[in-house]
């Protein structure tokens, strides 16, 4: 015998749930992007980090047991 389906008399409320953002949670990514896109437009002013010699060791020792 099979079983009855039971529908619903109303329609299921949405919860009402009214999900906003922060100021900070679409201004911190713009101003990164803004930040960025100014070291693209002026390389001069973006200097590369010197590498620890220990670090780059350590690194280069990594990739020789991985590929072993």
């Amino acid at each position: 015998m099979p079983a009855r389906t039971h529908f619903r008399t109303h329609p299921a409320t949405s919860g009402g749930v009214d999900m906003r953002l922060p100021w900070w949670a679409l201004a911190l990514p713009v101003l990164a992007f803004g930040l960025l896109f100014l070291l693209i437009l002026n390389p001069s002013d973006a200097h590369a980090a010197n590498a620890d010699p220990a670090i780059a060791h350590l690194v280069e020792r990594a990739q020789r047991l991985l590929t072993r």
